[in-house]
């Protein structure tokens, strides 16, 4: 309970309790979230560490970091931070274009448990990144299958329709630039340049002049199609990285503890950039993102998609989404079904009557593989199905818009995360996005089913009314009348 405030107004006496997210606020399970991630928030104890001092009374150890410490700001209420993620995703915001907005729309303040009207922004934008962190992949699927419970617990769909799902997988981009070759050695070179700069060291040559010409004269070369001169002033790129690589390991003794491992790491990359060529498997794609993979999918538009591969299973009736997975490794599409439908499998065990899924509906990816105790439907069996089998292969393609709504709307076109952790996080959280979108359009739906309802009995109501029997004026009604 809120105390009340004279000098503030109170959300549900401003907004409209039919909308349908105002609706959703009291719909969705805030308390079994907050009880599933609270185990995540605790504070732990920190080691610390010996330390030595001298003051008058000579050497003395002293421990740093050790315990907790009680001072500092109390965190954020969880269903602030959870609904702050659903809404992110939902409406394809940022993290700081989606604190921005909750700032002005009091809709989105009631969704996340606020009793009055707030100016501020909730948060700073790094708080979502590091209550990502702290959540990790368990957390974010926690959130995935609470939609799944409420679409669930308001009747938007049958537990019956979670035993058939339909899986396909897509391309994750990460959020980097094509990557060239030219562009590879140059970002390479100058990244080490940076780093000797910043670390106090003076490198003999830096070749920053020469290394944009090189730069720009290689884009000219690839746009006219002079493949032959291209070579030339790749070469010459690999050539003055491979001298600075060289100036700056040779002088790597000389920097400080703390700075040798960070530019170790930077070397090696590098390194991995000086030496590979364009048949290489394993090749680095993104300096700062060495997860980064080549994945071709076999569109004629965009044959080849830098990011990871990730599974999505929907169900067969209603399209709503059950599983989100990514797959490092790129690995062949059949043989990610079964931890596909483990995945559904264990985000819709809290449902209430909800079976285990029995039915996959997938394409020709997917075949040549065998999950026990799961009938897999593709046309490569087509001689085999049966007839009710048959009409369910035409279902297989509802799951493409899914997957276009979910890069369009949600944010899985393009991932912002960082590192590999960013790659499993991420198609989790737009997955719960378009979950609570296809909730707020259910909530939609069914109030106006209801509403229909109700002026259809009204209409019933009123012909009966207008076909009894008009009572003569001035005469008493008669008993049983």
């Amino acid at each position: 309970m809120t105390t009340p405030d004279f000098f503030r107004a109170r959300l549900d006496a401003m907004i409209d309790l039919r909308h349908p997210l105002a609706v959703l606020a009291t719909r969705m399970p805030w308390a079994q979230i907050e009880a599933a991630l609270a185990p995540c928030l605790t504070r732990k104890d920190r080691q610390g560490r010996a330390i030595e001092g001298v003051d008058l009374f000579g050497p003395t150890t002293h421990v740093v970091g050790a315990g907790t410490s009680a001072a500092g700001r109390p965190r954020l209420p969880i269903r602030l931070m959870v609904g702050l993620l659903y809404l992110k995703h939902a409406f394809g915001e940022s993290d700081e274009t989606v604190v921005q907005r909750w700032a002005e729309n009091p809709y989105w303040q009631f969704f996340c448990g606020s009793a009055y009207f707030e100016t501020r922004l909730p948060c700073d934008p790094s708080g979502l990144t590091r209550f990502r962190r702290v959540l990790g992949d368990a957390g974010v699927e926690e959130l995935l299958a609470k939609t799944i419970e409420t679409a669930v617990s308001i009747k938007a769909i049958a537990p019956k329709d979670l035993e058939r799902v339909i899986v396909d997988s897509t391309v994750q981009e990460k959020a980097i630039a094509y990557p060239t070759d030219s562009r590879l050695l140059d970002v390479a070179r100058r990244k080490l340049v940076l780093l000797a700069k910043r670390a106090g060291l003076v490198l003999r040559q830096t070749f920053d002049k020469e290394g944009r010409s090189l730069k720009r004269r290689a884009g000219g070369y690839a746009h006219a199609k002079q493949f032959r001169r291209l070579r030339g002033v790749l070469k010459r790129q690999r050539t003055i990285l491979g001298r600075v690589m060289r100036d700056l390991a040779r002088r790597l003794p000389a920097l400080p503890e703390d700075m040798q491992p960070i530019v170790t790491r930077w070397l090696e990359r590098a390194r991995r950039i000086h030496t590979q060529r364009p048949k290489d498997k394993n090749k680095l794609y993104a300096l700062h993102a060495p997860e980064v993979e080549c994945i071709g999918k076999g569109k004629a538009r965009q044959p080849y998609e830098f990011g990871v591969k990730v599974g999505i299973a929907t169900t067969e009736r209603g399209n709503l989404i059950v599983g989100a997975r990514a797959f490092p490794g790129n690995p062949y599409d059949g043989h990610t079904l079964a931890e596909q439908l483990e995945q559904a499998t264990i985000l819709m065990q809290d449902v209430k009557g909800a079976p285990k899924p029995h039915t996959a509906i997938v394409d020709l990816g997917y075949r040549g593989v065998e999950v026990p105790g799961v009938e897999i439907i593709h046309r490569g069996r087509i001689k085999r199905l049966s007839a009710h089998a048959r009409r369910l292969l035409k279902r297989r393609q509802a799951i493409e818009p899914v997957i276009g709504h979910l890069k369009d709307d949600c944010g899985l076109r393009r991932n912002w995360l960082k590192g590999a952790e960013g790659d499993v996080l991420h198609p989790v959280l737009c997955a719960a996005g378009y979950n609570l979108r296809w909730l707020l359009r259910a909530v939609t739906r069914l109030g106006l089913k209801a509403l229909f309802v109700f002026w259809m009995l009204i209409g019933m109501l009123g012909r009966v009314v207008s076909d009894a029997p008009a009572c003569p004026q001035n005469q008493p009604l008669k008993a049983g009348n």
